[in-house]
């Protein structure tokens, strides 16, 4: 009942009296009154969502105040030394990898910004499951990287806490905690219950809740004490946990959380009952593979033996199989269910069930800089581990559990200290490795390979989505995260029964995703599995491989290797017996995956390389090593028969295997260590046997015979020649690779980065990506170890990237050094390295463009010979491979068949075979004994070769060969010679004995079937036996070199083969050197005293004749024997005669070669020739990449043209002039621009804000200039006037640009038809109008007419004229009163029409409507002038801002400016200007004030000084009747310089100090009664003054301010100066239009001097002036009457405005034509600079952090990318905003991704980069996160391409963007 009553007082009051209550040393009566209201509060039948409750525990814990200042309170005592900051997913952190200990490390942008890592490896990266900052934990990370925080330790000295503070703390959290719990055990439902399961709505009503536990979690170590004390203490548990024992709910709640318990066990309830009643027969099925394996690993101790039946669930084979786990884990309690003793564990158990929730996650990881809460929660964590594992198996969601899995055992296991505190106590090693058999048990299927049928093997299936899927990624992850600690690795090392259960688990995936070789038709469905099967074996197996080799490096350790080297072999034992393997692969199967087989090598090269080990002490029997060989080998065959296409039925999937097993990131755990493991048996194996393996293995047996023909049974014949290849390659690579036979690890690092950067340049990102992490790990410098960036310098020179504008942005690159090309390009490494075979091909042409730049050799030279690092001595056994009979025979068979040119030989056969001469010339074998065997004599093939040795064989001569050849073969038709030679042997198909070939000599086809056939098959397979039977008697009866062992002939093929016996005489030598003068193509290439004269420097690099000429040197200078016979063969050598051929052929061959000669230089004259014409096709089809070329018609030059101008269309290819019926049109494009409205006052582009404190302001724009201008003009004077008194299109004006192409617009509709029906259209929108110009391909949307007649007014219109100025005048205002006439209807003026709707249709509404009344015409003709004012306007900003550099333009070259004022003029004169208020009369005469009352009801026009002048000039110009001549147009430009001057003066005069303007007014009245008084500034300047200063005075304003403001005293010429910058915007645009109109040049000049050349050259002034005299503006004037006058009459408009203010007419008065060049914002030179303002900001609209953030260029808006928060009218925001910034361009930087993307009306595309890294790479996506600075030369290009609106021409790649942007 007191609890009814505490619950209706105020909250804050009743905790204030129960915390007084409880503060007494009799507290009891306080006790109960807390546990009364608590009961009552937290009462969990209440809904989850109330939040009374919550609301009462803040007040309660606060005791009192506020929950907020307790807060604070709280915090001010927090004394942690770790910072801990625990993050999500898509957190950006920071991982230094010089500070870090643990690879995990991570730390927070606030501890990394910091503390100091300059010049440390150091990224940024996104975090994908979440992470922890580890500032402040010397377990994980080097305390001098610690930030000032927490190296200060500044946690230390704080006050210990009060106790009394956290006294309700105490006694409130274990109750809410317990309420939490209690909602989370009765909204749990099970997976597999009916009912519906919505865990996410449980947690969404916990969200309050737990997040106050997050919050309390955040008050520091004071806070989180009490927390670990309330979780870990299990006696509030016991008493808590079950609830009273009245309560019902509680009782019923706890029932459900022992139900739960029950299945949390790694074996369930039921499969235990199960397992019982099942028999237990399991083992004799096949099925139990994996118990076979088990079962044999440690005995089952007896009391134990009960327990091993009762799991074993023994389902029949295909089903679940189970691990015996007792029978090897130590600790039964992994296998029982979980059993809680405190809040903490159910708190975990709960988290797991619910599929690990964030907030959960982040609470618990919150506490962790609690030192004893963080080992109760690992242990608790390890304890779970199995129940986690069963959970995540179920999951629906697992990637986004495995995240959260991670997330927390990366914080655990990472601490060295604590993952030992763990492995000892908690057994998490057995754990671990137990679950994750168990794990990989669930998805088990029978091995197909080798013996289908009674394999006993059992392998995981790559198809299940455990596999596919990744989900074991968490566990092995965590595995490997243990293994990286020293301790822990030892204690997995020492524990053998451990290492068995692991053996197991490999063996799991020896031999899995099986490939089977299609042989009739292709395969129905690819399967997609192998990728899962890669990525297991890579991370389920090598990774912990990896893991514990690092352990293995010093002698201390051989024990552990030694151990792991005899469990592989037991394991690899227990498979090849569970495959049934013998001594034969099975045909047709490749499985890529030999794990085990990999375990070995690798241990086995690390104890022979870091140990000391001696390798025999580790290797098994020959028998066992000859079976260790077989799968190996078959990978290597396999994937020369898959690069032979021999695979080809079995997808495109196959070959991905192939490219996988050598791709950068799998080689070293994948095709390394085969190799290495086969070099090793061969080092141990009987060559002979070794070397026949192989050519058997690579089905070519049948190919390697003396006869011209042969059948092959296995191979078609285009696959023999790419086999025989692989089988020779593979022999060179097997003895010259050395990686693991000698090799340092930096040698490898050496080599490997020299075999990538020969394929290609490689930048630095990629480098590091493709050499492999082992064994050199890039990540952590290895003390003592060359570090990969000074190797990086030692072997290459870095590219700095390159800027072409319009060219793809290049990257920086690394590019091999030229000795690198000389000394160290290893075709060998390139091509074990190539993924594609492309790439070995690039190597060689870089390495051939490399000696032909160099000048060492200029044909086609062949793979260099590299020299090689010696072999450990415990390899030498590898060289006898180079030195036995079968390879010398093999080696004599192909030079001979290549100097016979049988069919299938190649270069790269040739090219193999002298590379293994060579190798075994390097490499003698030491002792020169005789082969031990006794059985020497005997051998078949003794006739071939008297002993082993290479160099003694080289010379030796073979005089006869017998071989079988088909009855067709050309040997057949001679007749057999009489043999009496004892060298009648042959190899292949090949019969010998001297005796039988004297037996033979007559009838020797009936001896035929007693002639035995040595082949290499019968010899591989006697080696097996005698090998096998050494220790047997009978191993006398089976080397019997006569035995009967015939070949296998298939069933099937034609028996025709014939026996013949070939005269050979020839040694390799003479072959050598016969193929030497084949090549050389002469004959006698080598005179009997070359090797005197040998040079032997030029060897090294070169084609085969070099290389046979190195092998002859080398062989000479090792033996004087081979010396003597290379001079005696070369001295009588005679070119060869292959059979069958005589002299007529002979010619034949040479006429074949004079005709292709010829052909040759018939083909290079039509190449050079179409060179030509493509080049000056190139000059007159100019293209925007190079805007210097002259373009194809040159629109306004200067010469006088014919009658009428031609144009050449560029679809139809006639050419002709443009008519009226048939016009002419210029391919243009139309876009609306902003760039003008851009600029700004000052030449510094503005800085982008990366503080609060910055912004950016537009209202000094000029776009805003001029709106407030014309909108101030509005509210005082008449619209229509006003129209005519300013230009708009500053925002929004429409540019036009053409790439100078013509075509008939006729021509052109056709052209867009076919267009349009072409359906493959490449970014652009036919329907828009938009295609690409036929010729060049640019972009263009539009088409502009040309008008007929003349090109350039020509003759009469140019004539200086002798009129007088008034009669200039007079004519000039005859000709506006001129009525326009409508133009005759014809197709060339709807075209006009047209265009100018295009025109219109280009820019938005609101830049075209600024009148009052919108479409009223006096609202289009301000638009159409505009037009022309803004083309001006670009032209001149492209051209620097200034004409001093003359005509030499690139604009003008393409300009429409003369076609395009043709086309507004014919529009403009539709609008004629009423005479009244024609400003023309009130330029040039004194006009007599008219009555005011007539106006009284309008407003006044706008005065002449408020006028735009150049606006001015081009309605004069477009609304006279064209064309005009020029003396007139140079009236009008004198008339509007005497307007432009005046203005000047005015506002000149308002910045004067009022004693200034005195002074002047009064200097110059003095000067206006002298002669030239017109032409002086002083005397009109005192005139403008003192009209300005009369009834109204504008000056009154800024009396005081401008005396402020100006210190400087104005001298004549600081004022000719101002007055001239005033005037020269007018002067500019008026030389620009007289250019345009009547194709004068533009002179160049100084700048100095840009005023007096462009008077000159409009005619102001008369001549050019002599340097000496300076030029006055006022000079130019020319005034038709009386100029004070005038300037009177101009004044008064201005001072007699009634309504307006002084400051008004001020401001109307002073406008500054001058603007600076547009700029883009300027940026900060460090990217992340912007990325951390930026990424977190929150959008100014919708105020929440955008997912995608942008930044404008242009103007620094920050906007959403895609964000549907800000999307207006389904348009988004980025596009809204290039629609109002850049009227439909914008220029975006994406925060989140470093790049700039460009909109350009409904299209968008990537542009790029303009941040670099260190290396000069782009990181888009920031993936690298490696720090970034601002490149000057790509933002300059990006600038330059803004304001010269070339995007669209430059990038290609452009995509519809639908608004969604």
């Amino acid at each position: 009942m007191m609890a009814a009553s505490l619950l209706r007082r105020d909250k804050k009051a009743t905790a204030a009296h129960l915390k007084a209550d409880l503060n007494r040393t009799d507290n009891s009566s306080g006790l109960r009154q807390l546990q009364e209201l608590l009961d009552a509060v937290l009462n969990p039948e209440k809904p989850a969502a109330d939040t009374e409750a919550l609301d009462w525990c803040k007040c309660l814990i606060a005791g009192g105040e506020g929950f907020e200042e307790f807060c604070k309170t709280v915090r001010s005592y927090d004394n942690a030394t770790l910072c801990g900051l625990v993050w999500t997913a898509n957190f950006v952190a920071y991982r230094c990898r010089t500070c870090g200990i643990s690879p995990c490390m991570s730390l927070c942008a606030e501890c990394f910004n910091n503390g100091d890592h300059t010049g440390h490896d150091f990224n940024m990266f996104r975090s994908q499951a979440g992470g922890a900052c580890d500032c402040g934990d010397s377990n994980v990370m080097r305390e001098s990287g610690f930030c000032r925080r927490h190296r200060l330790r500044t946690g230390e000295n704080v006050p210990s806490i009060p106790r009394d503070l956290l006294l309700m703390s105490e006694m409130v959290l274990p109750r809410f905690i317990l309420c939490i719990i209690q909602y989370l055990r009765d909204g749990y439902i099970e997976p597999d219950t009916s009912t519906e399961r919505d865990l996410q709505k449980v947690l969404q009503q916990l969200e309050p809740q737990i997040s106050f536990l997050e919050e309390l979690t955040k008050m520091g170590g004071a806070m989180r004490t009490v927390l670990t004390k309330i979780l870990t203490n299990q006696q509030t548990f016991k008493e808590l946990s079950m609830g009273q024992e009245e309560n019902l709910y509680a009782k019923k709640n706890y029932d459900k959380y022992l139900s739960a318990l029950k299945n949390s066990g790694l074996v369930s309830v039921e499969e235990k009952a199960q397992g019982a009643t099942a028999d237990v027969t399991v083992g004799a099925e096949g099925g139990a593979g994996a118990l076979v394996l088990l079962g044999s690993t440690a005995p089952a101790s007896p009391d134990e033996s009960n327990k091993e039946e009762d799991q074993d669930a023994g389902q029949s084979v295909g089903q679940r199989k189970r691990v015996k786990l007792s029978s090897s884990t130590k600790d039964p309690c992994i296998i029982e269910s979980l059993k809680h003793k405190c809040f903490l564990e159910e708190l975990l158990f709960w988290t797991i069930k619910y599929e690990f929730p964030q907030k959960m996650v982040t609470f618990l990881l919150n506490m962790l800089p609690d030192q004893d809460y963080k080992i109760t929660f690992t242990k608790t964590f390890v304890q779970h581990y199995a129940f986690i594992m069963k959970t995540l198996m179920k999951s629906h969601e697992s990637d986004t559990m495995s995240n959260r899995i991670v997330h927390i055992s990366v914080q655990l296991f990472s601490n060295e200290e604590l993952a030992r505190h763990v492995t000892e106590e908690c057994q998490l090693l057995d754990i671990m490795v137990t679950v994750l058999l168990y794990m990989m048990e669930s998805c088990l299927i029978k091995s197909e390979l080798q013996d289908e049928e009674n394999s006993r093997h059992v392998v995981v299936n790559c198809s299940e989505a455990l596999l596919k899927n990744n989900t074991y990624w968490p566990l092995v992850s965590d595995f490997i995260n243990i293994l990286s600690h020293q301790s822990v690795a030892k204690k997995f090392l020492e524990d053998h029964s451990l290492l068995m259960l692991w053996m197991s688990f490999v063996s799991f995936f020896q031999g899995m995703n099986l490939n089977k070789r299609e042989l009739n038709e292709h395969v129905e469905f690819e399967s997609q599995t192998y990728y899962a099967a890669f990525a297991a074996e890579l991370e389920a197996c090598a990774q912990p491989m990896w893991g514990l080799l690092t352990h293995c490096k010093v002698k201390e350790t051989q024990e552990y290797t030694k151990t792991v080297v005899r469990y592989c072999l037991e394991t690899l034992q227990i498979w090849f017996d569970a495959i049934g393997f013998i001594d034969e692969p099975a045909p047709n199967q490749v499985t890529f995956h030999l794990p085990l087989h990999r375990y070995y090598a690798m241990f086995l090269s690390k104890a022979v390389k870091c140990q000391g080990l001696d390798l025999d002490s580790l290797l098994p029997d020959q028998e066992m090593l000859m079976k260790i060989m077989v799968h190996p080998l078959q990978i290597q065959a396999c994937l020369s028969e898959i690069h032979s296409n021999m695979w080809v039925r079995n997808g495109l999937q196959i070959k991905g295997q192939a490219m996988t097993y050598v791709q950068s990131h799998f080689c070293n755990s994948m095709i390394d260590p085969d190799i290495y493991l086969l070099q090793v048996c061969a080092s141990r194996l009987d060559p002979d046997y070794f070397i026949s393996s192989v050519f058997e293995r690579f089905k070519v047996v049948d190919l390697l015979t003396m006869a011209s023909q042969h059948q092959n049974a296995v191979l078609d014949s285009e696959q023999e020649r790419p086999m025989l290849e692989g089988a020779l390659t593979f022999l060179v690579i097997l003895t010259s690779l050395r990686i693991h036979l000698g090799m340092t690890d930096d040698e490898i690092l050496r080599s490997e980065m020299v075999s990538q950067l020969c394929m290609n340049d490689r930048t630095h990102s990629a480098l590091l990506d493709l050499i492999p992490e082992n064994p050199n790990p890039k990540s952590g410098i290895v003390p003592g170890s060359c570090s990969f960036e000074e190797m990086l310098s030692a072997v290459a020179d870095f590219k700095a990237p390159v800027f072409e504008p319009g060219g793809s942005m290049q990257q920086g690159m690394y590019t091999p050094k030229a000795e690198v090309w000389e000394k160290e390009f290893d075709p060998i490494m390139v091509v074990l390295r190539t993924v594609y075979r492309r790439d070995v091909q690039s190597a060689m042409d870089r390495y051939s463009a490399f000696l032909k730049q160099c000048g060492i050799h200029t044909g086609n030279p062949w793979p260099p010979y590299k020299e090689r690092t010696p072999l450990h001595p415990c390899y030498k056994g590898l060289i006898k491979l180079l030195h036995c009979k079968t390879l010398h025979i093999v080696i004599f068979t192909l030079l001979y068949k290549i100097w016979m040119d049988h069919q299938n030989m190649s270069e790269h056969v040739l090219c193999m075979v002298l590379y293994l001469i060579e190798l075994g010339l390097d490499n003698q074998v030491q002792d020169n004994t005789v082969d031990e065997e006794p059985c020497i004599e005997e051998h078949c093939h003794d006739s071939w070769f008297p002993g082993t040795n290479l160099l003694s064989n080289l010379h030796h001569i073979i005089n006869f060969v017998r071989v079988r050849v088909p009855e067709t073969a050309p040997e057949v038709k001679r007749e057999a010679p009489p043999s009496t030679s004892t060298e009648a042997s042959s190899y292949g198909q090949v019969e010998d004995s001297s005796a039988n070939s004297r037996r033979l000599t007559g009838n020797w086809r009936e001896n035929l079937r007693e002639a035995q056939v040595f082949s290499l098959v019968a010899e591989r397979r006697r080696k097996f036996q005698e090998i096998i039977n050494r220790s047997n008697t009978e191993a006398t009866q089976v080397v019997r070199p006569k035995s009967s062992s015939t070949r296998w002939v298939p069933p099937g093929t034609p028996p025709q083969l014939v026996t013949e016996i070939l005269e050979i005489r020839e040694s390799m030598l003479s072959l050598l050197i016969k193929l030497h003068q084949k090549l050389s193509s002469k004959q006698n290439s080598l005179s009997a005293s070359w090797l005197e004269d040998m040079d032997t420097s030029r060897h090294a690099h070169g084609d085969g004749i070099t290389a046979i000429e190195r092998i002859l040197t080398k062989a000479a200078t090792r033996s004087c024997q081979i010396k003597r016979s290379i001079q005696d063969i070369c001295g009588k050598v005679c070119p060869p005669v292959p059979p069958k051929k005589n002299s007529p052929t002979d010619k034949k061959t040479m006429d074949k070669e004079e005709r292709r000669q010829r052909a040759r230089e018939r083909q290079q004259k039509l190449l050079a020739e179409f060179a030509s014409r493509q080049k000056s096709f190139m000059e007159t089809a100019m293209d925007v990449e190079s805007p210097e070329t002259e373009a194809a018609m040159d629109l306004g030059a200067s010469e006088v043209m014919e009658s009428e101008v031609l144009y050449d269309c560029v679809i139809c290819g006639q050419s002709g002039p443009s008519t009226e019926d048939r016009p002419t049109g210029l391919v243009v494009l139309l876009q609306a621009s902003s760039v003008l409205g851009h600029r700004c006052k000052s030449k510094e582009a503005k800085n982008l804000p990366t503080s609060d404190e910055e912004h950016i302001y537009a209202a000094d724009t000029c776009g805003v200039a001029h709106d407030v201008r014309l909108t101030l003009m509005q509210r005082f004077f008449k619209d229509s006037s006003c129209l005519q008194s300013v230009s708009i299109g500053w925002d929004g004006g429409v540019y036009v640009q053409t790439c100078g192409h013509t075509l008939h617009i006729d021509c052109h509709k056709s052209y867009m038809e076919s267009l349009r029906n072409d359906q493959v259209l490449q970014g652009f929108s036919v329907d828009k109008g938009e295609f690409t110009c036929p010729l060049c391909r640019q972009f263009a949307n539009s088409v502009l007419p040309c008008r007929p007649g003349r090109g350039t007014e020509a003759g009469t219109w140019h004539t200086p004229t002798n009129k007088k100025m008034c009669v200039l005048v007079k004519e000039v205002e005859d000709l506006q009163e001129k009525i326009g006439l409508f133009p005759t209807e014809s197709n060339l003026s709807k075209e006009m029409e047209f265009v100018i709707k295009d025109i219109k249709n280009t820019t938005q509404k609101k830049y075209m409507d600024y009148g009052k009344n919108p479409g009223s015409p006096d609202n289009d003709f301000l638009f159409m002038y505009s037009v022309a004012r803004t083309n001006l306007e670009l032209e001149l900003v492209h051209r620097g801002g200034n004409l001093c550099s003359g005509g030499a333009s690139a604009a003008a070259k393409r300009s429409c400016l003369n076609q395009l004022f043709h086309v507004l003029a014919m529009h403009m004169r539709l609008y004629s200007i009423d005479s009244a208020y024609n400003p023309w009369t009130k330029l040039t005469q004194i006009v007599q004030s008219r009555e005011a009352d007539d106006f009284d009801e309008e407003r006044p026009e706008v005065p002449m000084l408020f006028r735009d002048v150049p606006s001015l000039l081009i309605i004069f110009v477009l609304t006279m009747p064209q064309p005009l001549r020029k003396e007139h147009f140079t009236c009008v430009v004198k008339m509007l310089y005497n307007l432009q001057f005046t203005q000047a003066l005015a506002a000149l005069s308002s910045k004067f100090s009022p004693e200034e303007r005195h002074a002047w007014s009064t200097a110059g009245a003095l000067k206006k009664n002298t002669a030239n008084a017109e032409k002086s500034f002083e005397a009109l300047l005192s005139h403008v003054i003192s009209d300005l200063s009369t009834d109204k005075s504008v000056y009154k304003v800024n009396a005081e301010e401008t005396s402020m403001l100006i210190s400087s005293v104005w001298s004549p010429q600081s004022i000719e100066f101002s007055l001239q910058q005033f005037c020269l915007p007018f002067l500019r645009l008026s030389c620009l239009l007289q250019h345009h109109l009547y194709g004068d040049n533009l002179t160049g000049c100084l700048e100095e001097e840009e005023f007096s050349s462009l008077a000159v050259c409009l005619g102001l002034l008369p001549s050019a002036p002599q340097p000496s005299n300076v030029v006055h503006s006022a000079s130019c004037l020319q005034w038709p009457v009386g100029a004070f006058d005038l300037v009177t009459q101009w004044c008064v408009e201005v001072t007699g405005l009634s309504q307006m203010q002084a400051e008004q007419s001020l401001t109307l008065l002073v406008q500054d034509p001058l603007w600076a060049a547009p700029r883009l914002l300027q940026l900060p030179d460090n990217y992340n600079i912007i990325f951390q303002y930026y990424h977190r900001k929150a959008c100014t609209a919708c105020k929440k952090v955008p997912k995608d953030p942008a930044l404008c260029l242009v103007c620094g808006a920050f906007v959403c990318l895609k964000g549907v928060c800000c999307k207006q009218q389904g348009t988004c925001e980025c596009v809204l905003h290039s629609q109002h910034c850049g009227a439909a361009t914008g220029i975006f930087l994406l925060i989140n991704a470093s790049v700039i993307i460009i909109i350009r009306g409904h299209r968008f595309c990537l542009w790029g980069s303009v941040y670099l890294d260190a290396h000069g790479e782009e990181d888009r996506d920031l993936r690298r996160g490696k720090p970034l600075f601002l490149c000057e030369e790509r933002y300059r290009v990006l600038e330059q391409q803004w304001v010269s609106h070339t995007f669209d021409h430059i990038n290609k790649r452009w995509g519809p963007h639908y608004n969604g942007l």
